[in-house]
């Protein structure tokens, strides 16, 4: 979960190292997780996967709300087919697609492209 651990690990030493490894991605969801974290807490975050392959990286019980998140490492994110499932599946308030670009954008009526400050400032308005 420490992105700079990650980076000696790596070997990587500067911003244009990071942007060219394949491993970016790892390392902005990691990067990510922990910023949610430190606003909500450990104790209702949660990985979900099922057998047939769908997946949502962090599932939050938040403010009384079930709050999916997936982190995509792109300024022009995109619904897919495991953010449908979990939707339906755990039958969340909302998803949350965080990226790295300027904008949020509704994808959906139940998803949302935001910004990491973006979400942040979501979840510490509850």
């Amino acid at each position: 979960r420490d992105s700079g651990l990650l980076h000696a690990l790596l070997g990587i030493g500067d911003s244009p190292g990071l942007q060219s490894h394949p491993k970016v991605g790892a390392s902005w969801e990691g990067f990510c997780v922990e910023q949610i974290l430190s606003v909500c807490g450990d104790r209702e975050a949660y990985f979900w996967g099922t057998h047939g392959g769908a997946e949502l990286d962090l599932l939050l019980r938040h403010a009384g709300r079930r709050i999916g998140v997936e982190f995509k490492y792109s300024d022009q994110p995109s619904t897919t087919k495991s953010m449908r499932i979990a939707l339906q599946d755990l039958a969340l308030d909302h998803l949350y697609i965080v990226h790295p670009g300027e904008h949020t954008f509704a994808l959906d009526a139940s998803i949302t492209a935001i910004t990491l400050p973006g979400l942040v400032d979501v979840l510490q308005s509850g």
